[in-house]
């Protein structure tokens, strides 16, 4: 297992305030970071605010004081350039500039075509639109290249548009199209070259889930342990392991639908943390399963599994606690190990929660879509720290650096700390 030491040291080898994915320095939900705030409001508290046009589940992401978001304007004629690349000045929140990454934008149930959150390596940005648009810019808002993946393997068969990020590794790109519903196009995995845009290679990803059930909003995780390195998949009824230097499919886990129910696609992303793996599904169960095996590791890989599992929401773990909460704010912290339930059934705020909960400084911050904001004491007694709130509808998970939290609501991006 990763321990604390080894978050702080790659942390710090990232750079101490950087959050360059949608989960973060480490992937997973994890930063870190010490003396953040715990209690707010729309007027204390806060550093600065910058307006949004429009709604988004997309993340901030940062490194140094340059923070980058995938914006969407208000909903226009599908042929107006309507999503663009932001880089904004962390510490002040002036918006440096912006660059364009096409039209389309619409509606599809919760999600607009800015849901995918870019990723950063300190020189260049990446970044992702539901429409399928790939492009690459430079800290000064040069494009680097532009990539149209619909225009390149087909039209995204998704019944509720895709949402999927890029996992960045290395010298490439991870994007995975997992999808069914509204296509009979296989689903697949593609590694890019990050520094020219060209496919590496793609491979496909079969699956024998039905109708919606090969439709995943979930984003690649990153597996390292024992000093393998593999991508992790989850969708399409199973989670699946793969060669990030071939895209061989090393490992398969079936169970995330052992009921064939044909609408069990999955949104929560799967999460690791050493040799652990948690993947969620459609609420029950969540699988936890152990790095290491090959084939169909099914049986031999799960450790347990729990029946009251997030749907939208993606976990988050130190690798000693699993916290869960789902999407009626129901939360559960369980050892990472056995499963056991140190608590269960704790109700946050009423409300209906998406965004994903992160760990930080001895706390879980969980915001609900009415933007409430709980604070959680972490550890294995429910307690709830405080409650905050913007009045705005969120969708987006926060993200932290330097000392501050950053919400991204409808309205407004808010710094919040000193």
């Amino acid at each position: 297992m990763m321990t604390r030491a080894a978050i702080a040291f790659l942390t710090l080898t990232l750079g101490v305030s950087d959050w360059p994915s949608w989960r973060g320095p480490t992937r997973n939900g994890v930063s870190d970071e010490t003396n953040l705030p715990v209690k707010w409001s729309q007027t204390e508290n806060v550093a600065w605010k910058l307006a949004m046009p429009s709604f988004s589940g997309s993340t901030p992401v940062i490194w140094g004081s340059r923070m980058f978001l995938n914006v969407a304007d208000e909903l226009h004629s599908r042929e107006a350039v309507t999503l663009h690349l932001w880089s904004v000045n962390r510490d002040t929140g002036a918006i440096l500039w912006q660059r364009p990454l096409g039209g389309g934008n619409h509606q599809e149930r919760k999600q607009n075509m800015s849901s995918p959150s870019p990723v950063t390596d300190g020189t260049s940005v990446w970044v992702m639109t539901g429409t399928g648009i790939l492009k690459a810019f430079d800290f000064a808002g040069a494009e680097l290249w532009a990539r149209d993946i619909q225009h390149d393997y087909g039209r995204f068969g998704l019944n509720w548009g895709y949402g999927s990020s890029p996992l960045l590794y290395g010298d490439s790109l991870y994007v995975q199209v997992l999808h069914g519903m509204k296509t009979h196009d296989p689903s697949y995995l593609l590694r890019i070259d990050k520094a020219t845009g060209k496919t590496v290679w793609r491979v496909e990803r079969p699956t024998n889930a039905r109708v919606e059930s090969p439709d995943a909003y979930t984003t690649p995780a990153l597996l390292q342990y024992d000093g393998k390195t593999e991508i992790v998949l989850s969708g399409g009824d199973v989670v699946t392991g793969h060669d990030p230097v071939t895209g061989k499919e090393l490992w398969r886990a079936g169970g995330l639908n052992p009921a064939n129910d044909p609408n069990n696609r999955i949104v929560a992303s799967p999460v690791t943390f050493g040799d652990l793996i948690i993947a969620p599904t459609r609420e029950r169960p969540m699988l936890v399963l152990k790095a290491g095996g090959r084939g169909d590791v099914t049986a031999s890989a799960r450790l347990w599994s729990f029946d009251a599992g997030p749907d939208v929401p993606t976990p988050v773990t130190d690798g000693t606690l699993v916290y869960v909460i789902n999407d009626r704010g129901i939360m559960a912290c369980l050892d990472a190990k056995t499963g056991h339930a140190l608590y269960s059934r704790q109700r946050l705020r009423p409300g209906t929660y998406s965004a994903s909960p992160i760990l930080a400084d001895g706390k879980i911050y969980v915001t609900n879509e009415d933007g409430v904001t709980s604070v959680v004491k972490a550890g294995p007694q429910f307690q709830v720290l405080a409650e905050n709130e913007f009045d705005d509808y969120t969708l987006s998970s926060p993200a932290i650096s330097a000392g501050r939290i950053f919400f991204r609501t409808t309205k407004f991006l808010w710094a919040i700390g000193k």
